[in-house]
C-alpha cells in the first residue's frame, strides 16, 4: 500500500500523545498499562454503507506508526488494511490491528476520524464521477470548511477520482494538491467581473491577456443573469482577438453556468413566457433548459461559418461547465437530459455530505496462543482475506 511521506503529511506530534484522542481511550490505555495487561487483542474497523470508496487508510496507518514509535517501537503490533481507493461494503473489515491494547488503544479517535472524512469525500467524488459517465469533476468545496482540512480533502478527491476511472478535472487550491503533487486550477470569479464594472467581456479579455497560455480560459457567464447573451458576447470578443493576434491565450475553452438557485435566467424566462417550455421543471438556477439554450446558440453561431474555417473551429470547441448545487443525483439528471452538451461538472458543498462513520471494536483476545472471541453483544470477528499487512 502506498503511504504518504512523513514530510508531506506533517503529522502533529501531539497526536501520538493522545492530545486529539477521546479522554476515555487515554485513560483506558493508562489503566491497562498500569495493571500490566499484556495480552494481545484484535481490533477490527468497519463502516455501514455499501459501494463506498475507502480513503484515509494511509493517514490512519501513519498515525498508528507514529504512536508505536512514540511508545518505543516494539515488534508486537501487526496492522492489516485495505488500500485507499478500495470499494467496500457495509460491515466489511477494512483494518485489523493485533497487539497489546495499551500500544495503540488511544489512537482510535484520530484513526477513525481520518477514515471517516477521507471516505466521505472520496465516495462523493467517486459517485459523482460515475454519475457523470467519467466526465471531469472540478473539486470546488474549499470555501465550505476549514482551511486546515484542504490537503486531506484534496487527496481524498484524487483517490475517489482514480477509483472512478477519471483522469481529468482538478482541485481549486494549491493546498488541496499538497499530498499528491497537484496544483490548484481555476479561472474567473464573479469578483473579477465586478472589478471590471460588471463587464464579463472586459474581465475575460484581461484575464486572457494576463494569464499563462497553459491556463484554460473558461468564462463565467451568469453575472447579468443572461447566460446566452453573455456567452455569445464573450465568445465573439475572444475570437476577434484570437484571429487578430493568432495568440492561443485568447482561445476560449468554455463557459461556466453558475446561475443562483433563486434566479431564473433570461433565456429560460423567455422560453416560459412564449410557451415554448411548460411543465413541472424547476426554472431557477442552472437547469437542463439553460444548458440547452446556451449550447444551441453557440452551435448556431458556429454553423454560420464555413466547416473548416478557424471561426467554425473556435466555436465548435467551446465547452459548457456547470456549477451550483450539483451532487451525484443532479448529475444523473443532467446526463440523461443534456449529457452531450455538458463538458464538465464543478461540485462543491455536496462532497461534504453523507454519513460515513467508522467503528472500531476489540473482537478477540489471545489466550495460550489461541484467539478467543471477546466482542460486545452484536459484534464478532469478521475475517477479510483481502487485507494486506502494512506493519
Amino acid at each position: 500500500m502506498k503511504l504518504i511521506p512523513d514530510d508531506v503529511l506533517k503529522l502533529d506530534k501531539r497526536v501520538s500523545k493522545g492530545y486529539y484522542s477521546d479522554k476515555y481511550f487515554v485513560r483506558a490505555v493508562l489503566t491497562v498499562n498500569k495493571v500490566g495487561l499484556r495480552d494481545k487483542v484484535r481490533m477490527q474497523v468497519f463502516q455501514r454503507n455499501s459501494d463506498v470508496c475507502l480513503c484515509g487508510v494511509a493517514e490512519a496507518v501513519s498515525i498508528l506508526k507514529d504512536a508505536l514509535f512514540f511508545s518505543s517501537m516494539q515488534d508486537d503490533v501487526e496492522i492489516w488494511t485495505l488500500p485507499d481507493g478500495s470499494i467496500v461494503n457495509a460491515w466489511e473489515t477494512v483494518m485489523l490491528i493485533e497487539g497489546p491494547y495499551y500500544r495503540f488503544g488511544q489512537m482510535e479517535t484520530p484513526l477513525l476520524g481520518a477514515l471517516k472524512r477521507g471516505t466521505m469525500v472520496a465516495t462523493n467524488v467517486y459517485r459523482s464521477i460515475e454519475a457523470a459517465n467519467g466526465k471531469p469533476l472540478l473539486f470546488f468545496p474549499a470555501r465550505f470548511d476549514s482551511h486546515l482540512v484542504q490537503a486531506k480533502d484534496g487527496y481524498s478527491y484524487s483517490v475517489g477520482r482514480e477509483a472512478a476511472g477519471g483522469d481529468a478535472g482538478g482541485v481549486s487550491t494549491d493546498a488541496q494538491g499538497e499530498w499528491w503533487g497537484e496544483s490548484g486550477m481555476g479561472t474567473i470569479p464573479h469578483a473579477l467581473i465586478a472589478a471590471f464594472g460588471g463587464s464579463t467581456v472586459k474581465a475575460t479579455l484581461a484575464f486572457a491577456e494576463c494569464m499563462d497560455p497553459e491556463i484554460k480560459r473558461v468564462a463565467l457567464v451568469d453575472f447579468e443573469n443572461d447566460c446566452v447573451k453573455t456567452s455569445l458576447d464573450v465568445a465573439s470578443a475572444m475570437m476577434r482577438e484570437y484571429l487578430r493576434t493568432g495568440d492561443d491565450r485568447y482561445y476560449l475553452h468554455g463557459v461556466r453556468l453558475d446561475t443562483s438557485e433563486n434566479m431564473v435566467d433570461v433565456s429560460v424566462k423567455n422560453a416560459m413566457d412564449s410557451h415554448e417550455y411548460l411543465g413541472s421543471f424547476k426554472p431557477t438556477g442552472v437547469n437542463p433548459l439553460l444548458v440547452r439554450n446556451v449550447y444551441n446558440e453557440l452551435r448556431r453561431i458556429a454553423k454560420l461559418h464555413g466547416r473548416n474555417t478557424n471561426r467554425r473551429k473556435f466555436y465548435d470547441r467551446i465547452g459548457i461547465v456547470v456549477s451550483g448545487g450539483f451532487n451525484a443525483e443532479k448529475i444523473v439528471k443532467f446526463e440523461a437530459e443534456v449529457g452531450n452538451m455538458v463538458t464538465a461538472y464543478a461540485v462543491g458543498s455536496s462532497l461534504f455530505e453523507g454519513k460515513f462513520d467508522f467503528t472500531a471494536d476489540v473482537v478477540q483476545i489471545e489466550k495460550n496462543g489461541k484467539w478467543i472471541g471477546c466482542a460486545k453483544k452484536g459484534r464478532k470477528y469478521i475475517a477479510n482475506p483481502k487485507l494486506e499487512r502494512v506493519i
